[in-house]
């Protein structure tokens, strides 16, 4: 049946407020076999609070690619041109943080943006996404994994050990997936009868919730230490960074803006010796894959939405606060490495993937400080392992709605009895022990080769958010449902915003592998490009097999599924004491 005949023969059709969506026109009810409600299978439960959802998304996105990234830009294109570099790419970050966080206001619900893809674009599209965004964040892990390993090398240098860290650090992330999740969350849930969805997004239990055990850690909490450790450390290596700049290291040298003086403020690619303005230009854009690998992970604040308390105004929340302060850390660290390291420094052209590599660390030897690296070091250690523990968990999230949804084999859809998709997590986790190919290929060789691969993907991640967003932004004005009135969070600025990410990482996307043009490899091409004939690849895959077709703006299902405000959010509690108030400042 199509959604117009559905509109006609359901007798709720016209009325006012469905879903907790008020419309001024019938709402349209999609076919059943496009499985937009999946209510009466999902299984797991709302046990987010928003500190958490931030925290998880800011532990995904604080990696090795802010901590040792931040050097290898700074080399590749000086301090103002990686400055430049991080603020574009963070801009774009920004639109599609906000598109999501839109949509996601407005449907709470499993799947996310893979689903929205297909809800409000092209069942096909959906398909593409959120293969895609598993096959992106199921690389991330054993990118992660090799920078942890790396990591260890500061310490251990015998080439001989390398497998060994590798396999211990791989079998650790998996075993937290498969038991930390099974556990708890650290703060009791409300006790109600509550609708609540899982983080992949696809299974519902309606019913009475009994409190949790306080004294039980789970992944969540794990999550969220780790993630306190690299607000802590980033913040201290901000200060610190700033303190040697200004004179108070041992040696007692102001440097203020000396390195942008001597050697300068941009670096060349080295591509364009003879033409020294364009050769600074390609510079610039040599970072743009590094600057988008940092910011890559904002995303998991909307993933976070079906298992999040309250997640229309959480959410909310976390959107506006989360990409603020990731900013703040990037920009401004990418700031203070340009005053305190000059890009030249024969110590930031190697590239020994531990904590030795960092500009923090080379200005401190610099400075004369000789306690803080190895402190680093064990602070950026745990940053990769945690950043790798998160994709997995949301690289099998998705796996696991991709088959609920028919779009993968239906035996990920095999949950254990407390409800973890234990075959989507098993089958996932088996990849992280692609980065034992370091221990034969070149730890560096094989990280940057994954960094490739997996940063195109989240440009069309990305871009695919912006679309979809150009596309849900048409349908809600064709049916006549105003977004600022009905929506917890919503952006002046739109759809302005979700073009301007959409075209950006367009050109993202076709300039990532510029350089291989100047001195032509074959690995090089595929590496920067194989992931454009993947993604239309599995567009038309699916399109072709499930001749699917793109949703009209009067098509669009903005009412299946979605559940009302009275299902989602509980009153809010304000805060009374001096201790609360602090905690809502700060989370």
């Amino acid at each position: 049946m199509s959604a117009q005949s559905q509109q006609k023969d359901d007798p709720s059709a016209g009325s006012v407020e469905k879903f907790g969506v008020d419309v001024s026109l019938q709402p349209v009810i999609a076919d059943p076999e496009h499985k937009f409600d999946v209510a009466s299978i999902d299984l797991v439960q709302r046990r987010l609070k928003q500190r958490h959802v931030q925290m998880i998304a800011i532990a995904g996105t604080l990696g090795t690619g802010l901590f040792l990234g931040s050097g290898k830009a700074l080399s590749g294109a000086g301090p103002l041109g990686a400055l430049i570099a991080y603020a574009l790419v963070g801009t774009v970050a920004y639109s599609s943080l906000c598109s999501i966080g839109e949509m996601t206001s407005h449907a709470p619900i499993s799947g996310t943006f893979p689903h929205f893809a297909a809800r409000w674009v092209d069942p096909a599209l959906g398909f593409a996404v959120g293969w895609n965004y598993y096959y992106t964040n199921l690389m991330t892990v054993p990118v992660e994994i090799t920078g942890a390993q790396l990591l260890i090398t500061y310490w251990d240098s015998d080439r001989h050990h390398v497998a060994i860290y590798t396999t211990v650090i791989s079998c650790l992330v998996i075993l937290i997936n498969v038991f930390g999740v099974r556990w708890a969350p650290d703060t009791p849930y409300l006790s109600g009868n509550l609708t609540r969805t899982s983080l992949d997004g696809l299974e519902k239990v309606r019913g009475t919730v009994p409190a949790a055990s306080p004294a039980r850690l789970n992944h969540f909490l794990a999550e969220f230490v780790f993630a306190m450790i690299k607000l802590s450390m980033i913040t201290g290596l901000i200060l610190v960074g700033l303190v040697i700049d200004l004179g108070g290291a041992p040696n007692h040298q102001r440097l203020g803006f000396q390195y942008w003086k001597n050697p300068g403020v941009f670096a060349g690619a080295g591509l364009e010796p003879n033409h020294i303005g364009l050769d600074r230009f390609l510079g610039i854009l040599s970072v743009l894959v590094q600057a988008a690998f940092s910011f890559q992970g904002m995303e998991l604040v909307a993933v976070a939405a079906s298992e999040t308390e309250n997640p229309r105004r959480n959410i909310a929340k976390a959107v506006r606060r989360v990409f603020y302060r990731i900013c703040i850390f990037y920009i401004l660290g990418i700031f203070i490495t340009g005053l305190i390291v000059p890009y030249n420094d024969p110590q930031l052209l190697q590239s020994t993937g531990n904590a030795a590599e960092s500009p923090y660390v080379i200005a401190m030897t610099l400075a004369g400080i000789k306690v803080l690296p190895s402190i680093i070091n064990a602070g950026i250690l745990t940053s990769a392992f945690s950043a790798s523990n998160s994709f997995l968990f949301c690289s099998s999230r998705i796996l696991y709605g991709l088959s609920l949804r028919g779009q993968a084999p239906f035996i990920f859809t095999r949950c254990t009895s407390s409800g973890l998709p234990i075959v989507a997590i098993g089958f996932t986790g088996l990849f992280a022990f692609l980065s034992l190919m370091n221990v034969s290929s070149g730890s560096e060789t094989v990280f940057n080769w994954l960094v490739n691969l997996t940063t195109v993907g989240g440009f069309f991640t990305w871009g695919s958010i912006n679309l979809t967003y150009l596309f849900f932004y048409r349908g809600l004005r064709a049916q006549g449902i105003n977004r600022k009135q009905r929506l917890y969070y919503w952006n002046s600025l739109q759809p302005g915003l979700a073009i301007w990410g959409f075209t950006w990482c367009s050109i993202f996307i076709l300039i990532n592998g510029f350089e291989v043009f100047w001195s032509f490899k074959a690995s090089g091409f595929l590496t920067a490009y194989i992931n454009i004939p993947i993604f239309f690849g599995l567009y038309l895959f699916w399109k072709i097999t499930k001749r699917t077709k793109v949703w009209k703006p009067e098509e669009m299902d903005f009412v299946t599924g979605i559940p009302t405000l009275e299902e989602t959010e509980s009153p809010e509690i304000p805060p009374t004491t001096f201790w609360q108030h602090v905690a809502a400042i700060l989370f």
